[in-house]
């Protein structure tokens, strides 16, 4: 395995239809700022990429829904991004979007060598067609009854309401959102990556990290839910990806291409390659303000072999980058494909899922207005409890916990305490001391004197927290600086030097040095969680803000040849607030005004939830069969995130049902579990399995889906009627 020169980091292109909220941060931008961060004060080369994601389907039905136009939203919500990003501290070397000549240009080169190399197959197929709007339909301009739970307003794509994954043609009574009329099925041309050709490698590059017979990266380093859903996916044997759409907003097939009119560039083609037009921009403005950088420059980072490629995303955009887009790059030809995709779960909010559509949700936008001054607390909040392994939870009082006791009562007034002591004994010079005080045994004997033992120990923590940092384990990371600030209370407590100071002024020097260094260490290995509050210390301490050139790395070395961080004879600057506390009422009114959010979504709650269907007689109701069953097997549908495939016990018989329960309902949780089955439902093919019936589930205002059971004493089989 080679050692990189140089890191290409990137975050998820946020999506430009909307605000970013809490979840956003804590899946794809903080961790790839901690750790990008963490390599600048490394020493290492390493360019940090990201931007807006601008073309899609959503994107116009927003438009059309407002009545604007789409470059009206995106230019509106990238404003906003760049802005949100720059406050609470995103170190991005560009942020660029995917609307940009340059990109339009960069994407259309990008197909136009795969359909010139042969790598695209044309497929013909039907797709929905308005008539009345004479267009066809992208999966979000359709909605009809879900076939699963018979919600009357599923996308073409996904029930919102069971969470079902939908293709447009299994809805009933489909109906075009743009123009409330019925569409038909139309015969269409687009063309199509054949991810089933590439199965092999593939599967060699995630489960081996092999690539053309070579070793290419550690798989043991990728998280298991990454592996896990990949291999899900191959498993599940891969299909051929469309790679174009019919739409009049995105990046255009390149002219010159036979049936190009009308057709764009599918968005997991175009999104990802923002990444590599981010990356040419970037080489292009530095060439412009710097007489020795060269335009080319970015191809270092996206074609040398000393280069390693990382992508920060969340757990949905999983298979896209690392199954489809690593496809399109090495179908493409000289470029690198990542070597991680440490990839985070999701974030939930006060005991629900974070949701847009219900305005469920702790907005970036608001936070920073509301909170101004406090973005290292929210940085903190959200890498200690960031989605690594598995879905975490933001609650109000729970950040205020973390804030008032760990940011303010531990780290906060343990600087304080440094920085006040040394002013009040020494007018604020870093005491000198002398070496032989306080000696740990026999100093003859060769045995090290105190202070040189706390320096040891100081820079083991440093590089075991340094350790963490470069395996991505951010949240373990955090916990060690805690650690150090902690240890560096208790030091002080111990030693009580407040108590020293008249009866043995020498040894509380030592001390007070010791101390002096824990702070300066401190507000280095602070940096990447809490830029801001890293730039306070260190002007209390009368030192320049780290310019994330080796500044981690110099300590190390520095601690390592027993040298100090701070000399003696340093003049510090005065003691500053650099944590204060968050009081009840604050943390009140925030709960306050997410449960007036709640409030107002009751008052719609007409308007959001399924509307009653037409009466029926009672003939037409007597024929449904609901049964009661006990579910005895479940297990994921592969290459489907919401599909579980269940085996319920009717008593007489065993029946299979396909049901779209599985973000919220773990497979071996819900074995035994009672439920109601509609018996008689005709059976219905979903992703190659036959479902025979359908689980009666119930849905709360939070989106929260639970089994309609019969009581646990009640045999399997019984009728419900």
């Amino acid at each position: 395995m080679h050692i990189p020169e140089r890191y290409l980091v990137t975050s998820a292109l946020p999506y430009a239809n909307g605000p970013l909220h809490v979840g956003h941060l804590a899946g794809a931008y903080l961790p790839a700022d901690v750790y990008v961060r963490f390599l600048r004060l490394m020493g290492k080369d390493v360019l940090f990429v990201c931007g807006s994601d601008e073309h899609g389907a959503a994107i116009t039905l927003k438009a059309r829904k407002e009545g604007i136009s789409p470059r009206e939203i995106v230019d509106k919500y990238h404003s906003q991004f760049a802005e949100t990003f720059e406050k609470i501290g995103m170190s991005f070397d560009i942020y660029h979007r995917t609307s940009s000549e340059l990109h339009h240009r960069t994407s259309a080169d990008f197909f136009k060598t795969l359909y010139e190399k042969g790598e695209l197959t044309e497929r013909e197929s039907e797709q929905y067609y308005d008539s009345e709007a004479g267009q066809f339909l992208a999966d979000r301009y359709i909605k009809g009854e879900c076939p699963k739970c018979s919600f009357d307003e599923a996308y073409g794509d996904q029930c919102e309401n069971c969470g079902a994954t939908l293709s447009p043609t299994d809805l009933i009574n489909p109906v075009s959102t743009l123009t409330d009329s019925t569409p038909v099925l139309k015969k269409t041309r687009h063309w199509y990556l054949p991810l089933d050709k590439y199965e092999d490698w593939l599967r060699a590059y995630i489960s081996e990290g092999e690539l053309d017979g070579k070793e290419h990266h550690d798989p043991s380093l990728w998280k298991n839910h990454v592996l896990g859903q990949c291999k899900s996916w191959i498993d599940g044997g891969l299909e051929p990806r469309a790679m174009t759409r019919d739409l009049d907003w995105g990046v255009g097939v390149p002219a010159e291409i036979p049936g190009s009119e009308g057709k764009k560039l599918y968005v997991w083609l175009d999104a990802p390659i923002g990444y590599i037009s981010a990356t040419r921009q970037w080489a292009i403005n530095r060439a412009k303000n710097e007489p020795e950088a060269d335009p080319e420059d970015w191809k270092k980072y996206w074609m040398d072999e000393k280069s390693c490629l990382i992508h920060f995303i969340g757990k949905d955009n999983i298979v896209f980058h690392c199954l489809i887009f690593p496809a399109i790059l090495k179908r493409h030809g000289g470029y690198l494909l990542p070597h991680n995709v440490p990839a985070n779960q999701f974030m939930n909010l006060e005991g629900r899922k974070i949701s847009t559509s219900r305005n469920w949700a702790v907005w970036m936008k608001d936070y920073l207005e509301r909170w101004d001054g406090m973005e290292d607390s929210l940085r903190y909040y959200c890498v200690k409890n960031m989605p690594e392994q598995r879905d975490s939870e933001f609650t109000w009082k729970g950040f205020q916990q973390s804030h008032n006791n760990e940011l303010v009562n531990n780290l906060a007034n343990f600087v304080n305490r440094v920085i006040v002591l040394t002013n009040k004994y020494y007018d604020g010079v870093v005491p000198d001391f002398d070496e032989n005080t306080l000696l740990e045994g026999n100093d003859e004997l060769g045995m090290p004197s105190y202070h040189e033992v706390e320096i040891m120990d100081l820079f083991d923590r440093l590089d075991s927290l340094c350790e963490s940092l470069r395996s991505c384990e951010l949240r373990n990371a955090l916990k060690k600086f805690m650690e150090l600030s902690a240890y560096g209370n208790q030091f002080l407590q111990n030693h009580q030097p407040w108590k020293l100071q008249k009866e043995d002024p020498e040894t509380v020097k030592v001390i007070m040095n010791v101390g002096l260094q824990v702070v300066c260490a401190l507000s280095i290995a602070m940096h990447p969680f809490m830029p801001f509050g890293s730039a306070k210390i260190r002007k209390m301490l009368n030192l320049s803000p780290l310019r994330e050139e080796g500044d981690f790395l110099t300590a190390l070395d520095q601690l390592s040849e027993g040298e100090l961080l701070l000399k003696s004879g340093h003049q510090i600057g005065k003691a500053e607030h650099l944590f204060t506390r968050i009081p009840d009422e604050k943390i009140e009114r925030e709960l306050e005004l997410l449960q007036n959010t709640g409030e107002e979504k009751q008052e719609k709650k007409e308007q959001d939830r399924p509307k009653l269907k037409e009466n029926i007689d009672f003939d037409s109701f007597v024929k449904l069969d609901l049964r009661t069953g006990t579910i005895v097997a479940a297990e994921k549908i592969p290459k489907t995130d919401k599909l579980l495939k269940l085996e319920v016990d009717l008593g007489f018989e065993k029946r299979t049902i396909v049901s779209g329960i599985a973000e919220l309902h773990e497979p071996k949780k819900i074995v035994g579990q009672k439920v109601t089955v509609v018996a008689n439902l005709a059976p219905k093919k979903l992703r190659g399995v036959e479902s025979r019936g359908m689980i009666l589930m119930a849905e709360d205002d939070n989106g929260r889906l639970e089994f309609v059971a019969p009581p646990k004493d009640f045999e399997n089989g019984f009728a419900v009627g």
